[in-house]
């Protein structure tokens, strides 16, 4: 340092030229003047005033927020509350023991469902950010933002068909008599002779049955996955028809979603309360629900009914996909989010667990009417909500009217479920480029080209053989992956993180915390560490053994090697964007591995800016960085050890006042 010239030291009043003898230490390029020995002597520094928000023309624009704390709960439950509760819980139900199957469900709520509910909440609405920009507070974890954004396109391409089948269904269902029924002419054949059989099952096909794949699917004119034929066009137009919807209701982004909610996540309660009080009234009603609650307490010893009450769990409430995660980055920084948490996972799992009643009373009349075991009318997916459950409506008095009521339920479930896929990759681009929320016109050409492009890849599942790609994409869209990104969100943000930050950073949010908040945060704390993680595992472990030794099918057609492998590439492209970003993340650092390390998992110095949410119109304060916070004069006999962290400009201020 001998040969350096003399520096100006900044931040003094007058310019100040150090001597070559001083030899004064460095940090971040600046030299140390002020004697560390002298303690009256106090740093001068060259900081300036908290910055108020940026003006209008800069990259800030203000995020919006729910218009009442009843929009974000009824979207969020409308979110949570979707098909998988009407159409897959009842039939996992009676399949993994009728009732006996309400323990390790509800086991698995309280240990996986509801703490992971709760850490994507918070993360969103402490960070006020979406999927990928939250992922400041450990940049090394950023691949599982754009995990999340790959899951939800994935789910939001074969969603909307299921949207467009019931358009299909429900503009049917205005016809008298339904053209599913033994009542219309055309399936005389059909209900007078028993020898037609299906090619798909081998079993005798039914009106319902023939409707389905010939009529909805066109499934009978296509051989498998490499033969999808033409598309459908009447199936296209509805899907154009619930594209256009989605656009509409997301158009002004929460501010319209937000109102739609009152009525799409309300709707289907109404529906099910109908249902059940009309299916208590039929005469067979009662073995459907024996059928679904009787007991098998020796199905709690098969490692399948865990993994069926996790994976239910897991997929019914919506966890990692980024569409929590979105909506409650609109909340206010202080709305208590583990009240909102239980309410709507304690909401969401009733609502499966009433649902069922509504399907079993139905099929139990069905059965009663066709003098056959429950078993032999009940299914599951695709398969109940179109073909089992509609001809069981069918063979009601006033048919018309149930078949109408019945597929406006599904609608709103899927449109609701929808929102909040659509929401989770339209929050994490526009969190990434603001510069869209600043033009309503920008704004809506996005959209517009979003659910075009969404539309035209879904254009492939509706063709003849579209029912085997939709179920590729069904069966590998939310499998391993999805599981892999939800455990990693949860290792990182406990161990990367810091539970007991995480943890403090909730209380932060719920200002006035009742005593009870603190003692349920240690039991989510435990669960966060160890219970939520070795579930998840045990979870994954399943899949793959189930993956490698299952076959996957669709009916009686097995997809070859070459589809099981591509689907198994649309898992692993959704995780592998986790070590993938890492490595970005630690590139963009510099030093030894392990220094790298460290620095790419301290949060970023715009972590924790955007929380002036608590008061409507409180001013934004930004953070800035200070390089050379003050400087010290060293002798040779002085020694000072200096940390690696980042310091803002406020939390200087602050040290100065104390």
């Amino acid at each position: 340092m001998t040969s350096e010239e003399p520096k100006t030291i900044p931040g003094s009043d007058t310019d100040q030229t150090l001597s070559q003898e001083a030899r004064p230490a460095q940090l971040n390029g600046f030299n140390l003047a002020h004697d560390v020995i002298d303690p009256s002597s106090r740093p001068s520094f060259e900081s300036h005033p908290p910055s108020p928000a940026p003006p209008a023309d800069a990259d800030f624009v203000p995020r919006e927020q729910w218009g009442g704390k009843y929009e974000f709960l009824l979207s969020c439950m409308g979110y949570s509350v979707g098909l998988g509760n009407v159409w897959r819980f009842p039939y996992l139900c009676y399949r993994n023991g009728g009732g006996v199957f309400l323990i390790p469900y509800f086991i698995m709520l309280i240990f996986t469902g509801v703490p992971l509910f709760l850490m994507e909440l918070s993360l969103g609405q402490y960070g006020a950010a979406g999927p990928i920009t939250v992922w400041k507070c450990c940049p090394l974890l950023k691949g599982i933002g754009i995990g999340m954004l790959c899951v939800s396109t994935l789910v939001c391409l074969y969603y909307n068909v299921i949207i467009a089948w019931t358009f299909f269904y429900l503009g049917s269902s205005f016809q008298s008599p339904l053209p599913w029924s033994c009542d219309a002419p055309a399936n005389a054949y059909l209900c007078g002779n028993n020898t037609i059989q299906n090619n798909l099952s081998g079993n005798t096909l039914s009106p319902s049955e023939v409707f389905w794949n010939d009529r909805v699917l066109g499934v009978v004119n296509s051989q498998g996955l490499d033969d999808p034929g033409p598309v459908r066009w009447p199936l296209a137009l509805c899907l154009l028809a619930a594209w256009i919807i989605i656009f509409f209701c997301m158009l002004k982004g929460i501010r319209s979603s937000g109102k739609v909610v009152y009525v799409t996540a309300t709707f289907p309660y109404f529906v099910l309360i109908v249902l059940i009080i009309r299916g208590a009234t039929l005469e067979g009603s009662l073995q459907g629900v024996a059928f679904y609650l009787t007991p098998d307490w020796g199905r709690l010893a098969s490692a399948q009914v865990w993994n069926d009450a996790a994976s239910q769990i897991f997929y019914s409430l919506g966890i990692g996909v980024g569409g929590l995660l979105s909506m409650a980055s609109y909340n206010k920084f202080d709305n208590n989010v583990i009240r909102d948490c239980l309410v709507i996972t304690i909401g969401n799992c009733s609502t499966s667990f009433f649902a069922g009643f509504a399907i079993f009373s139905i099929l139990g009349h069905m059965a009663w009417r066709k003098g056959v075991p429950v078993g032999e009318v009940a299914d599951t997916g695709p398969g109940l909500a179109f073909v089992a459950y509609p001809e069981a409506l069918a063979l009601l008095p006033g048919s018309v009217f149930w078949s109408i009521l019945f597929f406006l339920m599904l609608f709103m479930l899927g449109v609701d479920t929808l929102f909040g896929n659509m929401e989770g990759i339209t929050t994490a681009v526009l969190d990434e480029f603001p510069q869209l929320r600043a033009s309503m016109k920008q704004k809506s050409l996005f959209l517009g080209l979003l659910c075009f492009g969404f539309y035209l890849m879904g254009l492939l599942l509706i063709t003849d053989g579209g029912i085997y790609w939709f179920t590729l994409i069904d069966s590998f869209a939310t499998s391993f992956g999805l599981i892999i990104i939800t455990l990693f969100m949860c290792l990182g943000i406990s161990f990367f993180y810091g539970v007991n930050q995480f943890c403090q950073d909730i209380i932060d949010m719920i200002c006035l915390c009742p005593p009870w908040c603190s003692k349920v945060l240690l039991y989510f704390k435990a669960c966060w560490v160890f219970c939520t993680p070795f579930l998840l595992m045990f979870i994954l472990t399943y899949i793959f053994i189930e993956m490698y030794n299952t076959p996957l099918k669709y009916g009686a057609y097995v997809y070859p090697r070459w589809g099981k492998a591509l689907g198994v590439c649309m898992g692993a492209t959704c995780c592998l964007q986790i070590p993938i970003w890492a490595i970005v993340a630690m590139s963009k650092e510099s030093g030894t591995l392990k220094d790298r390390f460290k620095k790419s998992i301290r949060p970023l110095n715009s972590w924790r800016v955007n929380n002036s949410n608590s008061s409507v119109g409180e001013e934004r304060v930004e953070a800035e960085r200070v390089e050379a916070p003050f400087t010290v004069h060293l002798t040779d006999r002085d020694t000072v050890n200096l940390t690696d962290l980042d310091f803002t400009a406020m939390a200087w201020e602050n040290g100065i006042e104390a």
